[in-house]
């Protein structure tokens, strides 16, 4: 948090978001130091989501204090619904049945939820699930479009644009960031080696791509030259944050 304090700085950021995975640990000092230099933090929450026999991550943002209380509540109910030793996470009915008032949904990277599905062939799930999503959400759910060169990426991106012109939902142009700069890559790709219990050289492993580092506002805009509206999403979405934890 200190490097992304002192990288905001430096690039003068008027505002930006943390998601932590299955957890907010570290919201409260992410909030605390990214406003002391006049940055504004926007807090999310990154949860898995089980749908018929897949579990997938998606990402949560607080709106306002009545959201940031609430993305709490479900990243414990993640961990306190769960028996054995299962990864934690909630039904799928706690997006839609539940009340998330003050609660912005992004629909998740190719590996997350909905990429998964989307893998698997669940086309008519996902229409499904994105309609009961925009009912629910209205203008606060989000498709999100990346471009990192990973694998299946371009054509989740095409089927994304597809399902927001026909079912109307906005589109977002985000990046999903794992290291702030891009010579950071090998340490990070060595890393997940670590957690998987795998080897670098081995072909069939988890491999993100060298794009997941921490792109300036020119590299953004150039990277989604062809799609203005999911730029201006993105640079209007902290108009629509207006909370931080405070100690």
């Amino acid at each position: 948090i200190d490097d992304l304090k002192e990288f905001s700085k430096e690039n003068k950021f008027r505002a930006l978001a943390l998601c932590d995975t299955i957890n907010l640990c570290g919201a409260l000092e992410f909030a605390e130091k990214i406003s002391k230099i006049g940055t504004q933090p926007i807090i999310g929450t990154q949860i898995n989501f089980k749908y018929l026999d897949t579990i997938g991550l998606l990402p949560l943002y607080a709106l306002n204090e009545k959201g940031y209380k609430r993305i709490i509540e479900l990243s414990s109910l993640s961990y306190l619904k769960n028996t054995g030793l299962s990864d934690p996470h909630l039904d799928f009915g706690e997006l839609v049945e539940e009340n998330n008032d003050g609660v912005a949904l992004f629909s998740g990277t190719v590996n997350g939820l909905f990429g998964q599905l989307f893998d698997k062939g669940k086309f008519s799930e996902i229409d499904d699930l994105y309609l009961k999503l925009k009912k629910k959400y209205k203008d606060s759910f989000y498709l999100e479009i990346q471009r990192h060169g990973d694998q299946n990426e371009p054509s989740f991106e095409k089927f994304n644009l597809t399902k927001s012109l026909d079912l109307e939902i906005p589109i977002i142009a985000t990046n999903e960031v794992f290291y702030i700069n891009k010579d950071m890559h090998e340490a990070h790709d060595a890393l997940i080696c670590i957690k998987n219990k795998s080897y670098v050289n081995e072909k069939n492993r988890i491999k993100f791509s060298d794009q997941h580092y921490f792109k300036k506002d020119h590299e953004m805009t150039e990277l989604f030259a062809d799609l203005p509206e999911a730029l201006e999403n993105n640079y209007n979405f902290p108009l629509r944050c207006n909370y931080r934890p405070l100690f």
